[in-house]
């Protein structure tokens, strides 16, 4: 027999060396170094989206609830007709019964102030509510209006009665002159004391001491107070007192023309309060007077004021008013675009799939349209609004802001999503699926359509409805064929008619100078969410509830 000699290439390893143990131990380190970072990773995220959530629901919670203060309203038959209930003057009406509350208010100006609480659609609000119930006609009915912006944000603390009446520069202007030491309380004013030169060449030959320049005197004294980064607000830390003082010091002493004089000029309002109370305040300008606060105040100490959860946000349309401001028409308008879009893309993007996946040969020609397909499901969504602006709109004058073609526009930025998903569930089904049905003599359209695409199904509506969420969150393309626009009625919204939708409402109304809108903004984005949630919750459920294991 021949001998086999042992392979001189293998080399026994000793697993229980120090150099061992350390290689080993090196590797569970990484492992878990590995584990960490997921963790660090998932924890970070979470925690983002924790602050997102908590920001969101902080600055929305205010606009799902409405100030509204109730009125006694007499529905006066001789100025309502019955016949012709929307014709009547509900304005007098509205604030005939508001003005009932403060009879001891008679000037115009106050009124006008008065009638400011209410919300500018107080009247509209009463108007619908007689037209639909006539029957109230003739009596004297409960009604609650909402309140002017300014008011609905006070009542919840958004904003304040008052506000600084100093800027932080100021503050700094007024705290670099008290470490000088020149201000001080004289006679129950505040003042600040600086050094004057009464200037020969500011008192002309012809008025005297009446017309010389003492603004001028004044101000070249207080220059010398101050640091260069003051240069610019120095002025405005006296009262305009400060030039009649200084006249009347040199009119009762006419030497003192040419001289250097020490002066303690009168400190401006704002300043003298900070001085002396350590506080300058000043009405918030949103408010017309110290009237209007307690007028407020009245009606909520009499219990006519009200904070019901906001039904408004939902049901009503836009509004230039925040407080009567909703989402019904943005929601309309997704509605309709998404329906356009599920009807377009679905049949057109899973027949594309199924072609391209079953049927389809395998040439070059195939090989470019996936390929193409795959590159279109990663092209930016402006793309797309740039295509339906160029194609629908200024090709085929399809109507601009309509939901048809922000649904056709969207049905293009979706199918290659549909495509993909669609074609991934396709290839999942097992090969023996398809074998087992030619092998009993079904036809390769009865595989396909009896078989592999039935059990494809849960794919395919996971990835079309994670398309339709995506689409549902898009603001670029709809932007570009002009569905941003201002919709205050919801009664005509129909395909072919202007519509808003939902993102493009969000932007509209964080673009809005309006506070109240803060909030609204806010608030529509978590409605926003919400959907988003619903739909991929509803992928996850048909999924798992259609899917079937092999």
């Amino acid at each position: 027999m021949t001998e086999i000699s042992a392979d001189p290439i293998r080399v026994t390893h000793n697993w229980g060396s120090n150099e061992a143990r350390r290689r080993v131990k090196a590797r569970y380190t990484a492992d878990r170094r590995l584990q960490f970072y997921g963790i660090a990773a998932i924890g970070t995220a979470m925690a983002l989206l924790a602050v997102l959530f908590t920001s969101l629901i902080h600055a929305g919670i205010a606009a799902f609830t409405t100030t509204k203060v109730e009125l006694d309203i007499f529905l006066d038959p001789a100025q309502i007709d019955r016949e012709k209930p929307a014709k009547a003057n509900y304005r007098k009406l509205v604030r005939g019964a508001f003005k009932s509350y403060f009879p001891d208010v008679k000037s115009r100006s106050q009124e006008r102030q008065l009638y400011g609480i209410m919300s500018n659609g107080a009247d509209y609000i009463l108007r619908d509510y007689v037209v639909g119930n006539t029957d109230k006609i003739g009596q004297t009915v409960k009604i609650l209006v909402p309140v002017s912006d300014p008011f609905d944000q006070l009542y919840k603390r958004i904003i304040p009665r008052r506000i600084d009446a100093l800027s932080i520069d100021r503050i700094a202007l007024f705290n670099a002159l008290r470490q000088q030491g020149v201000l001080s309380v004289v006679d129950g004013s505040g003042v600040v004391r600086t050094t004057v030169y009464v200037d020969p060449g500011k008192v002309p030959s012809e008025g005297g001491l009446e017309a010389a320049d003492y603004d001028a005197m004044v101000k070249e004294g207080l220059r010398s107070l101050f640091l260069k980064e003051y240069s610019r607000s120095y002025e405005e830390i006296v009262s305009d007192a400060a030039a009649g003082k200084l006249k009347a010091l040199v009119a009762a002493d006419p030497s003192l023309v040419g001289k250097t004089i020490d002066v303690d000029l009168p400190l401006a309002a704002n300043y003298d309060n900070l001085l002396q109370t350590g506080q300058a305040t000043m009405r918030n300008p949103r408010f017309s007077s110290d009237d209007e606060f307690v007028w407020f105040d009245s009606l909520e100490a009499r219990g006519l004021i009200a904070n019901p959860f906001s039904w408004e946000l939902f049901f009503n349309a836009d509004s230039r008013f925040p407080e009567l401001a909703g989402l019904m028409g943005a929601l309309s308008g997704s509605f309709l675009a998404l329906l356009v879009c599920f009807l377009l893309s679905f049949p057109i993007g899973i027949a594309t799939a199924v072609y391209l996946e079953e049927f389809a040969p395998k040439n070059r020609i195939t090989d470019i349209i996936e390929v193409n397909i795959n590159n279109l499901a990663a092209v930016p969504s402006v793309v797309f609004g740039l295509l339906g602006l160029a194609l629908f709109l200024n090709t085929f004058g399809m109507p601009r802001s309509a939901p048809l073609v922000g649904g056709m526009v969207l049905a293009l930025m979706t199918l290659p999503t549909i495509i993909v998903a669609t074609r991934a569930a396709l290839k999942a089904v097992p090969p023996s699926i398809r074998e087992a049905a030619l092998g009993v003599g079904a036809s390769k359209q009865q595989v396909t359509m009896h078989h592999v695409l039935p059990l494809a199904m849960p794919g395919i509506l996971t990835g079309t409805i994670i398309g339709l969420a995506q689409a549902l969150g898009e603001t670029a393309p709809l932007l570009l064929i002009g569905m941003n626009a201002f919709i205050p009625s919801i009664e005509n919204i129909g395909l072919t008619q202007p519509a808003m939708a939902l993102p493009t409402q969000i932007f509209s109304w964080a673009d809005s100078p309006e506070r109240g809108f803060v909030s609204r903004t806010s608030a529509a984005i978590l409605v926003l969410l919400g959907f988003l949630i619903v739909m991929n919750l509803i992928a996850v459920y048909l999924r798992s509830k259609l899917e079937r294991k092999w």
